[in-house]
């Protein structure tokens, strides 16, 4: 296990987190975060739930509620479940804090990989969907140790001697660009299958890369599309769940990824190596 805390720090493996990371973590005044689709769907209809439809994946439900009340309404309400409560650095995070890895990809929309590298100088990408002006569906920026804050800066400066974030899914800061919406998923995914969803320093950095899959629910076709794009050309790596069984699906992801499944929770995985 030794060797796997050492890959993730010289970022031959890479932690690729999703919702699940959040099981169990509450605001500091009691409220749960959003840790599946179905409490994610809860979280962005004020607490109740919708039809079986839209309730079988947050990205229908979040795409009903945009057709009935606007774009500007779901982005409000994804940062207002991760802006307006305090908590603390969840678990994985905290991790993840003491190692730095050289290269986290986050699915997340907050702002908790952020607080990993706010000591230290780091690049970080995020994701965007439905703009106008190119293909590119990302925005590179460096992170200002002396002010605390993010810069744009042009996609050619992004290099590996920094370490890198990466949020394909968007994030609270420094800008609220989500992709949650079924609408914002196709636009992103058919950019990323036309290669302009990541940089292309990351496309090179990617190969041969491994993969610890955190809270990643596979279970949907949304995430494996938008797992298998950003990890093209894996060299396999390690999923980390408590299900005790897969769906045929999500069976043939692990096995078409080279995948290894380590049945445990996630926290007490890392607290093991």
């Amino acid at each position: 296990m030794d060797s796997i805390k050492q890959k993730l720090i010289e970022g031959s493996l890479v932690p690729f987190l999703g919702m699940g990371v959040f099981k169990g973590v509450t605001c500091k005044e009691g409220k749960e975060l959003p840790y599946d689709s179905d409490s994610f769907v809860l979280a962005l209809n004020n607490g109740r739930a919708m039809s079986p439809r839209l309730m079988y994946e947050y990205t229908r439900a979040a795409m009903s509620l945009e057709q009935r009340k606007g774009r500007e309404y779901i982005t409000q309400m994804t940062n207002h479940i991760y802006s307006s409560k305090e908590y603390d650095l969840p678990p994985v995070y905290e991790f993840l804090k003491e190692l730095k890895p050289k290269y986290l990809i986050d699915t997340n929309m907050d702002d908790s990989s952020c607080k990993v590298y706010e000591d230290v100088p780091h690049f970080m990408v995020t994701g965007v969907s439905r703009v106008m002006g190119g293909y590119d569906r990302f925005i590179v920026y460096m992170y200002n140790l002396d002010s605390k804050s993010y810069d744009i800066v042009s996609k050619e400066e992004l290099n590996g001697e920094l370490p890198i974030l990466f949020k394909p899914m968007g994030s609270t800061i420094p800008e609220k660009n989500f992709i949650v919406s079924d609408a914002d998923f196709v636009d992103w995914l058919t950019e990323a299958m036309g290669g302009y969803a990541m940089p292309a320093f990351l496309k090179e950095f990617r190969k041969d890369k491994s993969y610890l899959f955190l809270g990643v629910d596979f279970s949907r076709d949304t995430y494996r599309m938008v797992s298998n794009e950003i990890t093209l050309e894996l060299s396999g790596g390690f999923i980390v769940s408590e299900k005790e069984e897969f769906s045929k699906k999500e069976d043939k992801f692990i096995a078409s990824h080279n995948l290894e499944v380590i049945q445990q929770n996630p926290n007490d995985f890392l607290r093991s190596i």
